[in-house]
């Protein structure tokens, strides 16, 4: 197998909702929601994917829309904040887009990029990097937003570093990315070739404050496997390493294998996905996302399930 992490695969919220975070995401962030399922494990609750025009890895932001959720507090154990990469010189244009549609902004700066910070409706810190490594021509620009505009996929993400040997070491020693930059409190680590969503910051404050599952936080991250193989690997490599790692679980779209460890995770639930089958899968290219799509197992609940569920208008 190829001895690195090639990036993150997706990044997986609760969310409030659906109907609100299906607008906020389509509408005002522009991207598009390329898969309309539910939760496997809660079939009563969709389970929605926003992504470029195909829903490439790097690029997916997934949420379970728990609408009865208390609001989460983001702190030890889980990422903190969603980065997402845009094109240099874009962040005036997105600040104005932004606080037209009534969404405060703050501007700041880190390790030399500016970045747009932001709040999704149900509390989700998430942040706009202007940047031009990686950026794909497959973006989508959705809602009447400019091409050159476009999100085009994760910048990257924030962890709290509890025990910041072993969580830096996982990526460095185990992942094979580097150090890129460092302050006092963040440290930077940068997959090769820098990809979409090659980027995780590792914030090393003394302590964290306890975080609280619950609307408006990240329940999980998962990083990529390019196929099967590659996956299985990892999955004997860390558990050499004394991690605990599950079974391949199916997730119709993808394979996956979690993970959680106090030191080498900080806490935060890892996963790592197969970059296939993909979201055509099931429906085509130019549906995507548009009608509930069930796996083999559901099917024959469809009518139950579409009644428990809310109504999305497109």
């Amino acid at each position: 197998m190829d001895a690195s992490i090639p990036g993150i695969h997706h990044i997986t919220a609760i969310a409030g909702p659906a109907p609100e975070s299906l607008n906020f995401y389509t509408t005002v962030l522009g991207l598009r929601c390329v898969k309309t399922t539910v939760n496997f494990d809660d079939p009563t609750t969709y389970h929605l994917y926003f992504g470029d025009a195909t829903g490439r890895p790097g690029t997916i932001l997934t949420l379970f829309p728990w609408a009865q959720a208390v609001p989460g507090r983001a702190g030890a154990g889980m990422a903190t904040a969603v980065a997402f990469a845009v094109p240099s010189g874009s962040l005036p244009a997105w600040q104005d887009r932004l606080e037209a549609a009534a969404v405060e902004t703050h501007l700041a700066e880190r390790f030399g990029a500016p970045v747009l910070q932001l709040t999704a409706p149900d509390g989700l810190p998430l942040e706009l990097v202007a940047t031009d490594l990686a950026l794909s021509a497959d973006a989508w620009a959705g809602a009447d937003l400019d091409r050159d505009l476009a999100i085009r996929g994760f910048h990257g993400t924030t962890l709290p570093a509890l025990d910041r040997p072993h969580t830096e070491a996982l990526f460095t020693d185990v992942f094979g990315w580097t150090r890129t930059h460092a302050t006092d409190d963040r440290i930077r680590l940068a997959a090769p070739g820098r990809p979409l969503g090659g980027t995780v910051d590792l914030q090393t404050d003394a302590s964290h404050a306890a975080g609280r599952m619950g609307q408006g936080t990240v329940h999980h991250v998962a990083f990529r496997a390019r196929d099967a193989d590659e996956q299985r690997a990892w999955q004997a490599a860390l558990r050499d390493r004394g991690l605990s790692v599950t079974d391949v679980k199916d997730r119709q779209y993808f394979q996956s294998i979690y993970f959680r460890d106090p030191a080498w995770t900080s806490g935060v639930l890892f996963e790592i996905a197969t970059d296939g089958p993909g979201f055509t899968a099931d429906e085509s290219a130019d549906a995507l996302g548009t009608a509930l799509q069930l796996p083999p197992w559901l099917e024959a609940r469809r009518s139950e399930l579409e009644a428990a569920l809310p109504t999305l208008e497109r």
